[in-house]
């Protein structure tokens, strides 16, 4: 017996065995059969199993980027237009992007440049910068740094932004209290501004934002109607741009 018949006939037996009536349950014997069927069948055919898995992926995939959909039109004040961020580019920008960063993240260091790279070539870009503290208490002191900072000198936002990011070291409390003093803003004034205004809540409302949205790591992106997961590269976002332009959505279908 070939193969193909061999999976004929196990179909054939599953598809009896789940009928409602009048058909009768599978014996010890037929459902031992089938198993060596279908074992044989795997072992010659293994790749089946990698389309399996495949199909498994895309559909969990699809799973999350639905939820996502939804997560982002209950959410869009606060994605987009949070008074606890600050944007880069053009404020009446026709694409508005927003990531979800740690100035801790390895990943998010490379994905600087892609992010500098868009908005030197495109002016027509909105560049939303969400920080989401989760690689251990050095990262939220750095943020609580870097909220303050933005208080007092948000015209520098952008320059004290790329450079704690850039740094090949950790970044802590001190390091961007240090960075904040050479840019002119005194570490007096940023415990001042950290004491007084200790922006807990938008760390909460970034927590709460990454929860729905299913973000487990940064860097992660917000872009049209879609999350974007990970590093993905100038090129990826690039092409997500021209789609938002082209059709309204992040993927055209």
């Amino acid at each position: 017996m070939t193969f193909k018949t061999k999976l004929a006939a196990t179909v054939a037996l599953i598809l009896a065995a789940a009928a409602p009536l009048p058909a009768l349950a599978l014996d010890d014997a037929q459902k031992k059969e089938i198993g060596e069927f279908i074992k044989e069948y795997l072992v010659e055919n293994p790749e089946i199993l990698l389309d399996v898995q495949e199909a498994l992926q895309k559909k969990q995939e699809d799973q999350q980027q639905a939820k996502a959909k939804s997560a982002i039109s209950d959410n869009e004040k606060s994605i987009y237009n949070s008074p606890y961020d600050i944007a880069l580019g053009n404020p009446e920008g026709d694409v508005t992007i927003v990531e979800f960063f740690d100035y801790n993240c390895g990943y998010c260091k490379r994905a600087l440049s892609d992010m500098d790279e868009i908005l030197k070539e495109d002016k027509n870009v909105r560049f939303v910068l969400k920080e989401l503290p989760i690689l251990g208490p050095d990262s939220l002191a750095a943020h609580k740094v870097s909220a303050a900072f933005r208080d007092l000198a948000p015209e520098k936002y952008g320059e004290f932004h790329r450079a704690l990011l850039g740094t090949e070291g950790r970044a802590t409390e001190e390091s961007a209290i240090a960075l904040a003093s050479t840019m002119g803003v005194s570490e007096a004034d940023i415990r001042k501004t950290m004491t007084e205004k200790p922006h807990d809540d938008a760390v909460r409302e970034a927590y709460s934002l990454a929860n729905d949205l299913g973000i487990t790591g940064t860097p992660s992106y917000v872009l049209g109607n879609e999350m974007v997961f990970g590093a993905v590269g100038v090129d990826d976002l690039r092409a997500k741009i021209a789609n938002v332009r082209a059709c309204g959505k992040a993927t055209c279908s």
